[in-house]
């Protein structure tokens, strides 16, 4: 018996089908399905991909993860058919919210899908926040402006690009990192951002780079948080930006 094996026959059962309805949804005979389910066998790529599709359970997780020990009701679909977990649900039914630190983002990029690495994150509730799939990103630095460092940043999860509303923040999380940026447009193949700041110019991140986005619902001030204060990062930043515009001046009138 593999792990494959008892998570197919479990997902079957949540669906009450028997093997022959199963194996007449892949396009194969009972006997071949059969042999999936006892582990005598292992199916080919593309059945695998069906498989996949179905239960709409990532591969990764159906070869790897025990998904009776999860709610099955209590994961978060992502785009091509991936999913990520959510670490404990207490006994009312309600989940925890996730704490993300900055300097764990990159960790976070790499194993949001194992149930391991969610489980390494510190928790927290929010009695306010009770309905939803909710997860916390801490600003460390200068990581995630107009945030404080010490911030923490509590977004929704967003299922659906459709579901995104311009002029409204959201947590973006890409291949290269998590940060906090308000949608200006939503295009063919990518969406348009901008920082709250005016001083930096919008931009675009490709549709295929996102992993997740997470709408902003609330965010947490550290304890000595003053109003208005700059950073001293963004103040360099914005004088770096500057120094680079009065150069491309000076390179257009002296060419």
């Amino acid at each position: 018996m593999s792990v494959f094996s008892d998570n197919i026959r479990f997902l079957r059962g949540k669906k009450d089908l028997s093997q022959n309805g199963f194996a007449e949804q892949l396009g194969i005979s009972r006997d071949r399905y059969s042999k999936y389910e006892s582990g005598r066998s292992e199916p080919p790529y593309d059945i695998l991909i069906q498989i996949s599709k179905y239960f709409h359970v990532s591969i990764d997780l159906l070869l790897t993860v025990d998904v009776r020990k999860y709610p099955l009701e209590g994961m978060l679909k992502l785009p091509d058919n991936r999913i990520v977990l959510p670490v404990l649900i207490d006994d009312e039914g309600d989940g925890y919210i996730e704490i993300v630190p900055q300097k764990a983002s990159m960790g976070y990029l790499k194993g949001y899908m194992d149930p391991g690495y969610m489980e390494s994150l510190q928790r927290m509730k929010l009695p306010f926040l009770q309905h939803g799939k909710y997860r916390g990103f801490l600003a460390d630095g200068d990581s995630m402006p107009p945030f404080a460092d010490g911030s923490y940043v509590i977004g929704e999860y967003v299922e659906n690009i459709s579901d995104l509303k311009t002029d409204k923040g959201y947590i973006f999380v890409t291949q290269e990192g998590i940060t906090y940026k308000t949608l200006v447009a939503v295009n063919e193949k990518s969406i348009t951002v901008a920082a709250d700041n005016p001083f930096y110019p919008p931009y675009e991140i490709a549709l295929e780079e996102i992993v997740e986005i997470w709408r902003y619902v609330r965010g947490i001030l550290p304890q000595d948080y003053k109003p208005g204060a700059s950073s001293d990062t963004e103040i360099k930043n914005m004088f770096q930006e500057i120094r680079k515009d009065i150069r491309g001046l000076g390179d257009k009138i002296s060419g």
